[in-house]
């Protein structure tokens, strides 16, 4: 029997047509089947449109819509399918793997560099890909289907803003490819004991700092005010540098206590941050209780820190626990004896 399906449209590239002012989301999902007719064969498909936007403008309450939707529909499916721009699809796939957590049916998030009603396209092997990999048996989870990889929902970044090729696994394998519309894996599914879990809700005060040589120190101040959550984007494996650290040491001292997030990041995209490596780092790591990236990816940490805000009634202490979980393979470097 054939699995059944459901395609959640978002908007996108995928769905676009040309209009006088550009490319603009206007393929319907319905529209957007009736060019891979092979898909028939693969599996029952449904069609659902959650919205139509450019991925510029997705936000965490379209997050929230397509989590919902999900949740509607899981008892029905066996498998779902997310159209979704390029431009902010490894945000949207590492949002739903905190948002959906230990689905034993495979959540496929996928899009297109070019529109689908171009001839050169690479939007009809991508969508029946995902079916594909969605109709298999041993798929779970939230993962990206593209250029014939299978990439896990927390471990994408874009990196190519026009090749078909735009999308990279950080810090993780691929588990998977798609060939000749069969599913070869590398590394076998993760098997969950418990009930699929749901939530929609995402706190955006969050703010992402990149360091750059001779940053004003009265910028940290100005954030910390504002925000609940500051990412700091660091250089090399993490560190804070000596002309930030007074102004650091003064935010930090208040920070636990007000309920204030400090997460340390790399701005190195591969092999992930390491404190405890330089001075400028360890003294930092060892004076206070803040967050660390580890081999996580900047999405996957922006993502995660605001579901766990989203969640009141956590410690801080039961967050940083928390945050530290591994969630869809999201980080695996951490080591609690740091």
């Amino acid at each position: 029997m054939k699995k059944r399906i459901l395609m959640l449209g978002t908007g996108g590239t995928i769905a676009c047509r040309h209009t006088e002012n550009g490319l603009a989301p206007a393929i319907t999902p319905e529209e957007l089947l009736g060019y891979i007719p092979d898909a028939a064969r693969v599996c029952d498909i449904h069609t659902t449109q959650v919205c139509n936007v450019d991925s510029t403008n997705m936000t965490p309450v379209y997050w929230g819509m397509i989590s919902r939707a999900i949740e509607k529909n899981y008892a029905d499916y066996d498998g779902f399918v997310v159209c979704h721009g390029t431009d902010t699809l490894a945000y949207t796939a590492a949002a739903l793997s905190y948002m959906i957590q230990n689905s034993h049916k495979p959540i496929v998030i996928t899009g297109a560099q070019r529109p689908i009603d171009m001839e050169n396209t690479d939007a009809r092997m991508n969508l029946l890909d995902s079916f594909i990999y969605a109709s298999d048996q041993d798929s779970r989870d939230v993962n990206i289907v593209f250029d014939g990889k299978v990439i896990v929902g927390t471990r994408a970044k874009k990196e190519r803003a026009k090749s078909y090729n735009a999308f990279s696994s950080i810090n993780f394998p691929y588990p998977a490819v798609i060939r000749e519309q069969r599913v070869i894996r590398y590394i076998p599914p993760q098997e969950y004991r418990g009930q699929v879990q749901f939530y929609h809700d995402m706190d955006e005060s969050i703010y992402v700092l990149k360091l750059t040589p001779g940053l004003d120190p009265d910028v940290l101040s100005f954030l910390f005010d504002r925000y609940k959550c500051i990412v700091i984007e660091s250089f090399g494996v993490g560190g804070i540098p000596e002309y930030l650290v007074d102004k650091f040491y003064e935010i930090m001292k208040g920070c636990g206590a007000g309920g204030k997030l400090a997460i340390v990041a790399t701005q190195v995209v591969k092999e992930g941050s390491d404190m405890m490596v330089y001075e400028v780092g360890k003294r930092v790591k060892q004076d206070f209780d803040l967050l660390e990236t580890y081999d996580m990816t900047l999405e996957a940490t922006i993502t995660k820190a605001m579901w766990l805000m989203a969640r009141t009634g956590l410690s801080y202490e039961e967050l940083k626990a928390e945050f530290y979980k591994t969630v869809n393979r999201d980080i695996l470097a951490y080591k609690s004896d740091r």
